[in-house]
């Protein structure tokens, strides 16, 4: 340790950010990120301020032999922005969006939140497609396929990208771009870190808001059946105006268990309550919260289900039909979660994204459906086998219903093996492999799903 902090210490000498040793007051908190299921200690947190920073430290983790992850946001579920003894590149002071409004483009920090981002860019009444909770990353979300709200609408945060500035594992500093390293740029739309560190990002904006319409209508958990072949009808008919959501998840009163679709609409205002008044006037509801809303607070609404801290273990796939069978399992798995907290959550593809080409972007979950994540969560240790088990066996229990195709972002830590990197890349994954021999031939950023480079 000695050693390290002596070279640590001639590192600091031409650093702008901060070094973190396990000996540093703000070592603890820094080192700890969104799932507190996962505890790695960081033999040494690099907190850059820029891609200068990111490069040196990439060199000086290349000088040390020591491992590298890449936080951006900090909120992947699989815990892969941190590691044991190696280095983390956190990017969490690197948060700042420049916005061109008359270009309508916006220039983002890779540290940036997507709350920060609505904030800046609903200020002159434009957006782009930036997840479901405002507490995820860019980077992160982004690079991993990037679903939301505006998915149906504009397309995938990936499907916005313009271009990218990423430090590779030999330290240079490139952009990427349509007309600039389309090699790289191809592969960072859904090849997540697995080709350098992203120290910013270029996305095209859309007008939109500061008003739209959404929100959430909830039943009875007996109502849940129901509400999904609802949610499923209501699919089948939707616009590339709206985006929907299931979940059967438990009240905030942790005791009563509830089935919910979550909506909003972004198209004309004169039609936007007629477009929702299917799921307002489905049943008696007990919650009718849909009506109009800032597409700020829309995008925020959910914050609040995912705490900073709580323990997660996470399976997901992707099914292009929900049948009657389906539901009714995911419904019966539901009423077995052990914890208030554990939620299965239904999102549907559909509009933009789906209509581009699976080999026009690494990403390649391009067809119509529906992606099922069983969310297990949880406060406290004593919950770690129960809800680690539920997951797993609803993963099990759903199997028969899926197809092979999985959402990367959603790919917990024990899924990164062969068969996950194809459910993910399909039909690139050797496309992808060429590109990563070509700009990291001895995989030194493989904390990730990792694509291993083509031999």
């Amino acid at each position: 340790m000695a050693e390290l902090s002596s070279r640590v210490a001639e590192l600091q000498k031409n650093f702008s950010g901060r070094l973190l040793l396990p000996t540093d007051s703000d070592w603890e908190s820094a080192r700890r990120i969104h799932n507190g299921l996962v505890n790695k200690r960081p033999a040494l947190i690099a907190q850059c301020l820029g891609a200068a920073d990111i490069a040196a430290a990439v060199r000086f983790a290349r000088e040390q032999s020591l491992e590298v992850a890449v936080r951006g946001g900090g909120h992947n579920v699989s815990g892969r922005a941190t590691v044991d003894g190696g280095l983390m590149i956190d990017l969490s002071l690197l948060k700042y969006v420049h916005v061109d409004p008359k270009a309508r483009t916006a220039r983002v920090g890779g540290g940036t939140l997507w709350g920060h981002f609505n904030r800046e860019t609903q200020a002159h009444g434009v957006a782009t497609t930036g997840g479901v909770v405002s507490t995820t990353g860019v980077a992160g979300l982004t690079l991993g396929g990037g679903l939301g709200w505006l998915s149906p609408k504009f397309g995938n945060a990936l499907d916005n990208l313009l271009g990218v500035e990423i430090v590779l594992a030999d330290e240079r500093i490139v952009r990427a771009g349509a007309d600039e390293n389309s090699d790289l740029f191809w592969a960072v739309r859904g090849g997540g870190g697995n080709f350098g560190v992203v120290s910013s990002f270029e996305f095209r904006l859309h007008e939109l808001g500061p008003m739209v319409t959404g929100g959430i209508v909830a039943w009875p958990a007996e109502r849940a059946r129901d509400m999904l072949k609802l949610f499923r009808d209501l699919a089948d008919e939707a616009s590339d105006e709206i985006s929907l959501v299931a979940a059967l998840r438990t009240a905030p009163d942790e005791s009563t268990r509830i089935s919910a679709i979550g909506a909003g609409y972004f198209g004309p205002s004169a039609v936007a309550e007629r477009i929702v008044k299917p799921i307002r006037s489905f049943g008696q509801p007990i919650v009718d919260a849909m009506g109009p809303i800032p597409y700020e607070q829309l995008n925020a609404m959910l914050d609040g289900s995912f705490p900073r801290g709580a323990r997660n273990y996470w399976k997901s796939h992707f099914c292009e039909e929900l049948t009657d069978a389906g539901i009714a399992t995911i419904v019966d798995c539901f009423m077995k979660c052990p914890s208030p907290m554990g939620m299965i959550v239904i999102e549907h593809f559909h509009g933009a994204p789906t209509r581009i080409g699976v080999n026009r972007t690494a990403f390649a979950l391009r067809g119509r459906g529906f992606n099922v994540l069983v969310l297990s969560q949880w406060a406290a240790p004593d919950g770690d086998g129960p809800g680690i088990g539920w997951a797993r066996e609803t993963d099990t229990a759903l199997r028969p219903f899926v197809g092979s195709s999985r959402y990367v972002n959603y790919l917990d830590r024990d899924d990164g093996d062969a068969a996950a990197l194809a459910a993910a890349y399909g039909p690139n994954v050797q496309r992808l492999q060429s590109i990563k021999a070509k700009y990291d031939p001895e995989n030194l950023f493989h904390l990730n799903v990792n694509i291993p480079p083509k031999a």
